[in-house]
Parts: C-alpha cells; sequence; structure tokens
C-alpha cells in the first residue's frame, strides 16, 4: 500500500501532466455529463471526449463507450414527414373524388412519376384502391382513411434505437426500407464517466498554480535561455494517441510500380496500349482461331456497331495465310479466315495484344532483338467470385533474340517472382494456342500453405511470329496474373476485396516494401 508521500508525488505527477484543455474539464467532471462540460468550459465535444480519454488512461476517470444504432429519417424522409407519404397524399386526394382516371390522379397528387408507383402498389396492398378500366376506385372508409398508418407513425416517432422498435415500428421499418432514402440507420456512441479515487481527490486542487507550466519550447525560448529555471509540463508517452493515416497510393498501384521497377532492373522497356483493341490484335495475331471458344461472348467483352481498322495489308495477308494453310511447315487451322471478325472490337482481354504489337513494329528493324514488359488492366466476361472478377491487372513481357532458349524464360520468371517476394516457385508443362513449349508457374504461400497459379508462358509459335516480323526468331512470352500476386503477398482471401476501396482497410493496409 502507497504511503501518503508517495500519495502526493503520483497526484503531483499527474497534475503536472495536465494539458490545458485537461485542466478545464477536470473542475467539471463532477457534473456527470459531456453536455454540462460543453457548457461551463465553453470546449469543442471533439475537444472534450479527447481529454477525457487522455484522463481515463491517466487512471483519473473510468469511460463507458456503449454504440447504439439510431434509426432516423433520411432526406426523403424529412420531406415526406412534412408533406405526408405518397400514399396520405394521393389517399387524400381520393377522399375528395373517389373516382379518378390515372393520368388525372397522377397530375393532381404532384407526384413524381416514381412515387406515383409507389403510392399505388401501397394501397393496393392494403386493398385501400381499385385500378377499373385506367380508372382509381377508393375502397377504404372515411374512418380507414383518417386513420394513419403504421408507416406514418413511425416516421412521426423518429429518431428511435433499433434494439427497442417494437414489433409493429419493426414491421413498418422493413416496409420503408425497401424505398429510396426515406430511412437511415447510423451508429452512434454514447459516452459515459465516473470519477476514480484519485480523481475525486484532483478535482479539488487548485489547478492555477499550474498555469505558467512551459507547453511548447520554442526557437525564441532556446535562444535567449528564457527556459531556464522555468517549469516544464510533463507529457505522457504511454497513452494511446488517435491513429494518423498519411497520404499514400492505393496499394495495388505501388504494387504495379514496383513491378515496373523490376522490369526495368531486368533491362526491360515498357509497352503501352489502348484498353480497346480489334480482334485482329487481341485474337488473330496471336495465332488464336476465330472459332475458338475463348473468341465467344461469353468470355470477351465485345462493343457493339463499331468495326475497327487493320494494320498494313502485307501483315494481314500473312496473319490470314498463318491461319489458313499455316507457315513454317505449319498446317494453319485449316479453315476460311474471315477479315470482318478481325475486325470486332474488344475490350483487351489480355496484355499479350501490346507484345503481337510490338514484334509488328520491329519487321522494318534489321537487329530485331529487344525485351519488353507491360502492366495494365484486362478484361474478361467472368462471373465475379472471391477468386475471379470482370477486370484485373497482368504483367506481360517477351523477349526477342535469336539466342534465346526455354532455359532463359524459366531464369526471367523466377528472378521476377523472386523479387516479388515469393522464394518457392515450381513449373508445370502446358498447353496455350499460341506458344510452344508451354509451361504455367505456381508460388508458394508460406502462411496459407498452399501452392497458387500465377502465370503461363512459353516460345511464340512460329505461326505468330514469322507474320508478325518477317521470319522466325525465337521470342520468350508470358502472363501473368498480376492481381493474385498483390493478393497473396497481403494474404487477402477475397480479390473483390483489393477493389472496394474501404478507406478503414486502405489505412491499415501497409506500404508495398520487399
Amino acid at each position: 500500500m502507497a504511503s501518503e508521500e508517495e500519495k502526493k508525488d503520483i497526484k503531483t505527477e499527474l497534475l503536472e501532466s495536465l494539458s490545458p484543455d485537461e485542466r478545464l474539464v477536470l473542475p467539471c467532471l463532477e457534473a456527470g455529463n459531456i453536455e454540462k462540460i460543453k457548457e461551463k468550459t465553453g470546449l469543442e465535444e471533439v475537444k472534450i471526449i479527447r481529454s477525457l480519454q487522455f484522463l481515463d488512461n491517466k487512471g483519473v476517470v473510468k469511460l463507458k463507450v456503449e454504440s447504439k444504432k439510431i434509426v432516423d429519417l433520411d432526406e426523403n424522409g424529412v420531406i415526406y414527414l412534412k408533406n405526408g407519404l405518397p400514399e396520405r397524399r394521393l389517399l387524400n386526394l381520393l377522399a375528395e373524388k373517389p373516382e379518378i382516371s390515372l393520368k388525372e390522379a397522377e397530375e393532381k397528387s404532384k407526384l413524381s412519376e416514381n412515387e406515383f408507383k409507389v403510392a399505388l402498389g401501397t394501397l393496393k396492398d392494403k386493398a385501400s384502391i381499385e385500378l377499373k378500366e385506367g380508372k382509381l376506385l377508393l375502397k377504404a372508409s372515411l374512418d380507414e382513411i383518417a386513420k394513419k398508418s403504421l408507416e406514418e407513425f413511425f416516421i412521426e416517432a423518429l429518431p428511435l434505437e433499433q434494439n427497442k422498435l417494437s414489433p409493429e415500428q419493426l414491421f413498418a421499418l422493413e416496409n420503408l426500407k425497401l424505398r429510396k432514402n426515406i430511412i437511415g440507420i447510423k451508429d452512434k456512441k454514447e459516452i459515459s464517466f465516473e470519477l476514480t479515487e484519485i480523481g475525486k481527490e484532483l478535482v479539488k486542487e487548485d489547478l492555477s498554480k499550474l498555469k505558467d507550466l512551459i507547453e511548447t519550447l520554442t526557437p525564441e525560448m532556446i535562444l535567449k535561455e528564457s527556459w531556464k529555471g522555468k517549469r516544464f509540463r510533463k507529457y505522457d508517452i504511454k497513452s494511446p494517441v488517435p491513429a494518423i493515416s498519411g497520404g499514400k497510393r492505393h496499394f495495388v498501384n505501388q504494387a504495379i510500380d514496383y513491378a515496373r521497377k523490376i522490369w526495368t532492373e531486368l533491362g526491360f522497356k515498357e509497352m503501352t496500349g489502348s484498353l480497346v483493341q480489334t480482334g485482329f490484335w487481341n485474337f488473330d495475331a496471336l495465332f488464336t482461331a476465330q472459332d475458338h471458344p475463348v473468341r465467344e461472348i461469353h468470355d470477351t467483352f465485345y462493343i457493339k456497331d463499331i468495326k475497327g481498322k487493320l494494320p498494313d495489308k502485307k501483315i494481314v495477308e500473312r496473319v490470314k495465310k498463318s491461319h489458313e494453310s499455316g507457315v513454317a511447315g505449319s498446317r494453319g487451322w485449316q479453315y476460311k479466315w474471315k477479315e470482318d471478325e478481325a475486325k470486332r472490337i474488344v475490350l483487351r482481354t489480355h496484355t499479350t495484344c501490346l507484345s503481337a504489337q510490338t514484334l509488328a513494329g520491329l519487321k522494318e528493324v534489321k537487329d530485331k532483338t529487344g525485351k519488353f514488359f507491360a502492366v495494365g488492366m484486362c478484361f474478361r466476361n467472368e462471373t465475379v467470385d472471391a477468386n475471379h472478377g470482370f477486370e484485373f491487372n497482368q504483367t506481360e513481357g517477351i523477349v526477342i533474340d535469336k539466342n534465346a532458349n526455354f532455359r532463359h524464360l524459366l531464369g526471367y520468371l523466377k528472378a521476377f517472382l523472386e523479387k516479388m517476394g515469393f522464394k518457392k516457385i515450381r513449373f508445370r508443362p502446358h498447353f496455350f494456342p499460341y506458344t510452344e513449349p508451354s509451361v504455367e508457374a505456381d508460388v508458394y504461400n508460406e502462411k496459407t500453405g498452399k501452392w497458387i497459379e500465377v502465370l503461363g508462358a512459353g516460345i511464340f509459335r512460329p505461326e505468330v511470329v514469322v507474320p508478325l516480323l518477317g521470319e522466325y526468331i525465337p521470342v520468350l512470352a508470358w502472363g501473368m496474373g498480376f492481381d493474385r500476386l498483390v493478393k497473396e503477398n497481403y494474404g487477402i482471401t477475397d480479390l473483390r476485396e483489393m477493389y472496394k476501396n474501404d478507406i478503414e482497410q486502405l489505412r491499415k493496409i501497409k506500404i508495398w516494401a520487399k
């Protein structure tokens, strides 16, 4: 048990740690509630609450925070409280004219089209009206008209605590929630407090002796040495303070910038291009047959009633030949290639269309070598769930070199994935229409203990390279599901979490750093 001397020291230390706002609040604590403290001190409520939190940390008071859900009027609810619900206004009109045409009723009630429909539906459900041959007939008696509905009683009684609503009020709430902006449910925190034993002693202290305590050491005080012999307020460095969320880029954009940095450091140049492409660049140039299922509307977003422009005729003819009869010993797909199909406009389904355009751009270059990458948004007609979205980021790359081989491809992929933070990587044989040999890669998530498929890659087939480059040179190529890498890095289980822009989530997520 502390001695009287120790108690005195504790009390002195507490008093000397009080901020100016805490000193204002302390003498008013016996008032018992925040409103009275507000009246006596003139402080804003937020400052009073912050002071109470600090006093709670110091053991001067005990705070109690109770969360409640409050049902109150939304913007339309405020208007309807004043002017009446749409069904009431229509009912009042029918009380004056029990039989009226629908057109006249809508005009005279001065309701919007949507409000009029709601009023009709509500009154019909209550058997108050009947619709017959384009006319509106009143069925309710005068007593029934005079009686207020549950919904009317409810909006007049608001605001109310949700967990204290009667069964009738709950019924009215569910009905009104189906209608636009009549009812709103808000979270409300009620704060109460009580003095501790030490707090009861501190409120009796004379705080005027603390007014000479120095709060801030200024450059002027240092220069003039006027701080000497003065007392400084003791700062409480142990109490938690409100978290400060600094400005930062969205974590997906941070990861994209990091990927750009990796590829650039590996000697790659960035490819850019439109999100909207012709079927020619998105599919045909990549030796994807025009009857391939991936081109169906179930997988691809097509832009209606617009045809795109095809590139140089020589490239188009070579791509056509590649499809119909093949090149470099290939038999092609053995079908009649259609120019109109190639002109269809799509939202790009991958960034590989940029690789095709880049290869075509090197056709006239003497030294056909280079390393290129892209990071960008793609679109596919997927059912949105935890693992799929209709838009996603992909990172793409190609390496053009006469000496390039499959081992080089695996080396580039391994280097990138390791720099992205994945140490365990495995490669598996696979099939893709425009690469041979082809490979898929998985990364191991240490936290979940699972292998995750993240990319497809291979060496472009001659049917892709020859029509675009004019000759066959090995082209290493890959497309990587970039969002999956980000998702695994942050431990996000649902892909939709990445783009819902929850401000609390964005504040908590750490800056991308490797």
